[in-house]
């Protein structure tokens, strides 16, 4: 329990003085609340009395009205937390994450599944804060109730009082087991959750590849395989649960016969009254609900402890560190000093001791095989992770010292799978800078040679263009990237192949928007049609992570090497054709 009040103030964050004021208003109330139920003791005993004497049962009745108007107004301030805060919570919460999400480095991001993040941006963090006030109050509620019931119990028959007691220790294994099962059941349902939902986003995304397939329905076997294990570790831990319900019912019920035949037998006995043992049937009812309801709510503790550790397990994520002194970029050239990275959980090195020199306002190529490290190098740049051995600067600046904001600022980046918002095409293009007047996006349009295809759609630069702009083609889609890069005007422009999936027409009009793209700028591009790249600055060609030549290219076709081939190969390419 104390575990869980730590994790639930942590959650809290800036509204945890709120939360340990409903916490402090709920012990109030339920103390009032277990005098309440003790009041039965003298009430039913003045009711039943001979002679009556009612002036004692109104002034019994007028404190029990009293208490139960009180316990009624701390209830209320109580749930202010709930009514008024746990929104506003939720809200920062979200954003807390968002923040971590943002500084988080995108080595680590690209781990995670989509699926997984929504999980714990969405429904983790409604588990916590639709819970976290109601179910810390009802805690409380359910333990300190029958504690103030027993406590003034004793003053009444101390052997009741002990019976009553008795039922704590028996339900405490119980509770135990049951929260060691339902925490199990409940990670292994959120992470089949987990995994289903990032099922289902890759299933929609990918659902013209399945199509095109046959691989839909019943035969979508990725999705179909985490649906049936999400039904199986469903079923399961419903069925685990049913034995710890059952026994706490039957214990519940149990304590009250032992209790009732002990007030009977001690009423033959001449050592306990009848009003007494009325009154406490009454209490001994309201005394064991609580237990009932604690052993309830364990699934419900669980699902918010484990909502509360997937969420502190991304805050606990380190950000990219900032090396003293913080620094502003003012030159662009770019340098690798020695660099050696290697991802996450691979073996292979994915760059080995590279070193290169860019100079500001120069276009260089980046050539080589699949895997050969061209994206690696780009995504260093871009502080996607920190290289292990070696520095990277821009300027004479490690990037390491430049804040990941004011860094992103100064480089635009193209890819090749261009991704595209659920939004209008005004929006996707201002998203580079939002400040951006509607003649300053439009000018960039109009520079990306895509003016004139936004006009001819249905609302123009207003036409929403659905999920990852499916309803563009890709030659559309890479050229409404390249004027939201064109709008950016950053100094560092990196290009990850932007026309090689294009058809002719298309590119054509990519490329021309390219070149005014590029212009003035330090620009890095992965070319894997080496003709495109012919009149580059310098050519950095790859293999193994390694840099095995570098030139221009008139430079490394006289070499007769690496470059030579692949060139070589590419020409003799061009004059394939498909035989019958």
């Amino acid at each position: 329990m104390l575990a869980t009040y730590r994790r639930m103030m942590d959650a809290a964050g800036s509204h945890r003085p709120q939360l340990q004021r409903a916490l402090r208003l709920s012990v109030i109330a339920s103390i009032i609340q277990g005098i309440i139920f003790a009041l039965f003791f003298p009430l039913l005993s003045a009711l039943m009395a001979s002679p009556l004497d009612m002036q004692r049962v109104w002034f019994l009745l007028a404190l029990f009205t009293v208490l139960v108007m009180v316990e009624g107004g701390l209830r209320w301030r109580e749930m202010d937390f709930e009514w008024l805060t746990s929104a506003d919570m939720a809200h920062e919460l979200r954003c807390r994450l968002a923040e971590k999400l943002r500084q988080m480095p995108l080595e680590e991001l690209n781990r995670r599944q989509s699926g997984d993040l929504n999980i714990v941006m969405s429904g983790n963090v409604n588990e916590i804060v639709l819970w976290i006030g109601s179910l810390a109050t009802l805690t409380i509620q359910t333990v300190i109730v029958p504690l103030i019931t027993v406590l003034v119990t004793f003053f009444i028959d101390w052997r009741l009082a002990i019976s009553l007691l008795l039922t704590f220790p028996l339900s405490i294994p119980i509770y135990r087991y049951t929260r060691d099962l339902a925490r199990v059941s409940l990670r292994d349902n959120t992470a089949a959750d987990a995994e289903t939902a990032s099922r289902i986003v890759e299933y929609a995304q990918g659902l013209p590849v399945l199509k095109s397939t046959g691989q839909v329905g019943a035969r979508s076997e990725l999705l179909q395989t985490a649906v049936e294990h999400q039904r199986k570790v469903q079923t399961k831990g419903e069925r685990l649960m049913t034995l710890p319900l059952v026994s706490v019912s039957t214990l519940v019920e149990v304590g009250i016969l032992v209790l009732i035949s002990l007030g009977i037998l001690f009423i033959f006995q001449g050592s306990l009254s009848i009003p007494v043992l009325l009154a406490l049937i009454v209490i001994a009812m309201r005394f064991t609900e609580p237990l009932s309801l604690l052993l309830g709510l364990t699934s419900v503790l669980d699902m918010m402890e484990i909502g509360i550790e997937r969420v502190q397990a991304i805050m606990a994520i380190p950000a990219l560190p900032m090396l003293a002194p913080a620094t502003q970029l003012t030159q662009f050239d770019i340098t690798f000093e020695h660099v050696s990275f290697q991802y996450a959980q691979q073996q292979e090195w994915a760059l080995k001791n590279v070193s290169f020199q860019l100079p500001s306002k120069s276009l260089t190529a980046l050539v080589g095989p699949s895997g050969s490290g061209k994206t690696t190098i780009t995504r260093l740049i871009t502080r996607f992770a920190d290289a292990q051995q070696g520095a990277i600067r821009i300027g004479d600046v490690d990037v390491r010292q430049v804040d990941p904001n004011h860094l992103m600022r100064a480089i635009s980046v193209v890819f090749q799978d261009v991704y595209l918002f659920d939004d209008t095409i005004l929006n996707n293009i201002r998203m580079a800078k939002p400040d951006a007047t509607d003649v300053e996006v439009e000018a960039a349009a109009r520079a990306a040679n895509c003016h004139d295809f936004i006009m001819r759609l249905a609302h123009g630069y207003d036409t929403r263009i659905g999920e990852i702009g499916g309803t563009l083609s890709g030659g559309e889609r890479q050229r409404v990237s390249i004027a939201r890069a064109i709008l950016k005007d950053a100094p560092i422009v990196l290009l990850d192949e932007p026309t090689s999936a294009l058809d002719t027409e298309s590119e054509v009009a990519v490329q021309t928007a390219i070149n005014r793209l590029i212009a003035d700028k330090t620009v890095i591009v992965i070319a894997h049609r080496l003709s495109t790249v012919a009149d580059a600055d310098l050519i950095l060609v790859l293999e193994d992570g390694e840099i095995v030549e570098q030139g221009t290219s008139w430079e490394l076709l006289n070499q007769k090497g690496r470059y030579a081939s692949l060139w070589n190969a590419q020409q003799q390419s061009q004059g394939w054709r498909i035989a019958a």
